[in-house]
């Protein structure tokens, strides 16, 4: 059942940000409720391109965290107002290599963080993120 009614008395708004990846499927790129945003987990697709952007763990890293970061910027955020983040791979491996990509990004009071090992993502990415950022 499709609920296409708007509940008034929720403060809720769709963000959108034109310069990362647009949505590739029935989601948005984040919602902002309150003081809070809850963005959608991010593969390295390259936003000129629609395409994924490298073929190994490093390279997509950065280009989701380049994704991320075009997300923030479209609300005026940066790295230092994400409060949570998840990270899903599809090889455990290869964490420590995202890791230190991650590290780069989040260099000062990370935020609190989770990472799940799975078996496929959406385009045939290695890596996807999703953050969870205040106002």
């Amino acid at each position: 059942m499709k609920n296409k009614k708007k509940n008034k008395d929720i403060l809720r708004s769709v963000v959108v940000a034109p310069d990362a990846p647009k949505a590739i499927g029935p989601y948005s790129q984040g919602i902002e409720l309150k003081k809070l945003i809850f963005f959608s987990g991010q593969i390295p697709i390259d936003p000129a391109t629609g395409a994924l952007s490298g073929d190994d763990f490093v390279t997509q890293t950065r280009q989701v965290l380049k994704n991320i970061d075009a997300l923030l910027s479209a609300k005026g955020l940066t790295a230092a107002n994400v409060v949570k983040s998840t990270i899903f791979l599809t090889d455990m491996s290869k964490f420590a290599e995202v890791n230190a990509e991650y590290a780069n990004y989040f260099s000062f009071e990370p935020p609190a963080r989770s990472c799940v090992g799975v078996a496929a993502l959406p385009m045939g990415a290695l890596v996807e993120i999703e953050i969870i950022a205040t106002l």
